[in-house]
């Protein structure tokens, strides 16, 4: 399983602990020291769409309305701090975030 998140996310944080105590294997990839491939982003993108630009973020805000109307595949590579995380991978599936839906999706399937 391959998780796409920050560090210092608490969401994060929460996935990671229960994604181990469910006895997941964990390759963790932090966006801000690792950054995102090119191909995972474009990826991401199909998948989620818009979703994945996490708009509520400080970094959003601090942006100019140029930048916000841009490619977000493009934004996301300049700014990859801007995704919405965790993103999840595991055998094929995608999943965005660590709601009650998506802790259904994974805890119940360890």
């Amino acid at each position: 399983m391959r998780v796409w998140g920050l560090k210092n996310c608490d969401t994060c944080r929460k996935a990671v602990k229960a994604l181990e105590g469910a006895g997941y294997p964990l390759d963790y990839v932090d966006v801000r020291a690792d950054g995102v491939d090119a191909g995972d982003l474009a990826r991401f993108h199909a998948a989620f769409g818009d979703a994945l630009v996490n708009k509520r973020s400080t970094t959003w805000r601090g942006l100019s309305e140029a930048d916000r109307t841009g490619d977000p595949v493009d934004l996301l590579a300049k700014h990859p701090t801007l995704m919405k995380r965790p993103v999840i991978e595991h055998e094929g599936r995608l999943t965005l975030g660590w709601d009650a839906k998506t802790r259904d999706i994974w805890l119940d399937q360890a």
